[in-house]
């Protein structure tokens, strides 16, 4: 199964067993994923404003160009991060906006939604849609458009960003200018192939999924609500356009190729890219041909929907 890995996303696997947790609880492991994720984070962006804002009791943290923004104000990308719902916060994912921040001038927005298994669904979806409300209301940073909005995800944070689209549309409220997922989770069942052939896969396993959806959808009525697991639904209409990274070599690959052939179905545009060789949580492997592309194309899309 493993035979098409590149050397160099070999190495990224080897390298993060570095950092397995000293035992199984949850502190340790939140602490290993901290290291992990530091170990791989790219030097801030030099050139840009980065803050951290608290929003009646909810952390954020905004990247931007230090720089004069344009006519109203900066097009932003609000970012949930990933970690299986129950790992991560702001320090955890700086790695996304520091890459980012080397290929567009836009605004990144992040936020240290509540973690399961302490707070499971919906507090971490409800803790995004604050983070929206606050962006289309300009009480983040006057500096941010409040129109030219879009949403990104990798992983668990990929699931949010899906809810959130489902949860504006569930209120009648305007999607995102686009909706950015990196190899989301889209649904609680295991019918999708790729969750039998690559159920052992590097980085994410099947086994893995189960434990991360035990702690964020302890109620299995919710496992069927589309705000919390997006494919679970017949009616993908008048939701965000759509970009769904995947990585060939993840039990994940066919939720996001599932979910972008269901909005196009339903007049959405939508496209899935497929990385080669790539695995779960490989967008932190800097350096990989195939990453670096994947980088390149989520900046290219952000771009056209920003209109930058």
């Amino acid at each position: 199964m493993h035979q098409s890995l590149d050397p160099a996303m070999q190495a990224y696997i080897n390298d993060s067993k570095r950092f397995t947790p000293i035992d199984s609880t949850l502190q340790a492991r939140r602490a290993a994923f901290l290291q992990a994720c530091r170990h791989c984070t790219p030097p801030a962006p030099k050139g840009w404003r980065i803050t951290d804002i608290e929003i009646e009791g909810l952390r954020l943290r905004c990247y931007q160009p230090d720089a004069e923004p344009p006519e109203g104000g900066w097009p932003t990308l609000l970012y949930l991060h990933g970690g299986g719902w129950d790992l991560g916060d702001l320090d955890t994912h700086d790695w996304f906006a520091h890459a980012l921040a080397g290929r567009i001038h836009l605004a990144i927005v992040a936020v240290e939604y509540r973690l399961a298994p302490e707070h499971p669904y919906p507090a971490p979806l409800y803790d995004c849609q604050k983070a929206w409300a606050a962006l289309r209301n300009g009480s983040v940073d006057a500096r941010l458009s409040r129109t030219r909005l879009m949403i990104a995800g990798d992983s668990a944070g990929g699931t949010l960003a899906a809810g959130l689209c489902r949860a504006l549309h569930r209120k009648g409220q305007p999607q995102p200018l686009g909706q950015l997922l990196v190899y989301p989770v889209l649904t609680a069942r295991q019918h999708l192939p790729s969750m039998q052939v690559h159920a052992e896969a590097p980085m994410m396993t099947v086994a893995g999924l189960k434990q991360s959806l035990h702690g964020f959808l302890p109620n299995e009525a919710d496992r069927n609500d589309p705000c919390a697991m997006p494919l679970e639904t017949d009616d993908f209409a008048e939701l965000a356009p759509a970009l769904v990274l995947t990585a060939r070599i993840d039990p994940l690959c066919d939720h996001g190729i599932a979910y972008a052939a269901a909005l196009t179905a339903h007049g959405v545009p939508a496209e899935v890219w497929i990385g080669e060789g790539m695995v779960h949580s490989s967008l932190r492997a800097f350096g990989v041909a195939e990453v670096e592309r994947a980088w390149d194309r989520m900046a290219g899309q952000l771009r056209l929907w920003a209109g930058i």
